[in-house]
């Protein structure tokens, strides 16, 4: 091994190669960032940057701020998968209302 602690413990320590290890960065690290395309649920897009996906690709949103309940103040249940079919019809017995 050479450089890092072991280096300084049996060497000495020396500030000029001990900065120039701790700079080097690694390459392919990070992923990669580029331009992508996000439809709103209202069908309007915007262009921005980021991890996600392919370039050019387009992410669609199930949400956003114009659809969320945090928003827009309006609260209603959406039956994501079938599940609240699922919930009405399983406890539709205890008088829970549709």
């Amino acid at each position: 091994m050479h450089g890092g602690l072991e280096s300084i413990l049996t060497n000495g320590y020396n500030a000029s190669s001990f900065e120039a290890e701790r700079k080097t960065m690694k390459k392919d690290l990070h992923p990669k960032y580029h331009e992508i395309n996000v439809q709103m649920t209202d069908g309007t897009t915007f262009t921005t940057r980021s991890t996600w996906g392919s370039p050019g690709d387009t992410l669609k949103l199930d949400i956003d701020p114009t659809s969320h309940p945090a928003w827009t103040g309006v609260h209603r249940l959406m039956d994501s998968g079938g599940q609240l079919a699922k919930f009405n019809k399983r406890f539709s017995a205890i008088g829970l209302k549709n």
